[in-house]
C-alpha cells in the first residue's frame, strides 16, 4: 500500500470515527417545539404528541409522553429544561414542583417522586387544576 493511500485511509477512519462518535450527541438533544391545545369538552391541555394520561416518561430514552409531559409542565409555568422527550432530572424536579403544589393547592395527595403517572397526568392536563 502507497503511503497516500494508507493516509487517506486512516483519514477516512478517523473521520467516521469521529462521526460516530458526535452524531448520538446531537440528536439527544433535539428540542421539540410546544403548541398547547385546550379541548372545551374536557378542560384538558394537550401538546399534540401524547393523549393519554396513564403512560410514565421515560427518565432514558425519547417517548412522546416524555415530550407531552415535558410541553405541559412549561406552559404551567415549571421549568423541565429542553424540550427532548428523556424526562431527566430537569423534568423531574419540575414535575416534582408541580406535585408539591397540587398537594398543597389542591390537596391532590400525589407522591412527590417527579414522575408523571395516572395519578399526575389529570392533574398536569386538567385547566381547573391551575396555578394563579
Amino acid at each position: 500500500m502507497t503511503m497516500l493511500r494508507r493516509f487517506a485511509v486512516g483519514v477516512t477512519a478517523v473521520m467516521l470515527g469521529s462521526a460516530l462518535v458526535v452524531a448520538p450527541a446531537t440528536t439527544a438533544f433535539a428540542a421539540y417545539s410546544c403548541t398547547i391545545d385546550i379541548s372545551g369538552s374536557t378542560n384538558y391541555m394537550y401538546a399534540g404528541y401524547y393523549a393519554g394520561t396513564t403512560v410514565q416518561p421515560s427518565s432514558s430514552s425519547v417517548s412522546s409522553a416524555g415530550i407531552e409531559a415535558q410541553c405541559l409542565l412549561r406552559a404551567r409555568g415549571y421549568n423541565p429544561g429542553t424540550v427532548d422527550g428523556v424526562f431527566g432530572s430537569n423534568s423531574q424536579d419540575a414535575a416534582k414542583a408541580f406535585q408539591r403544589r397540587m398537594n398543597s393547592a389542591y390537596s391532590a395527595g400525589l407522591t412527590v417522586d417527579g414522575k408523571v403517572g395516572p395519578r399526575t397526568w389529570p392533574y398536569l392536563r386538567d385547566l381547573d387544576y391551575y396555578d394563579d
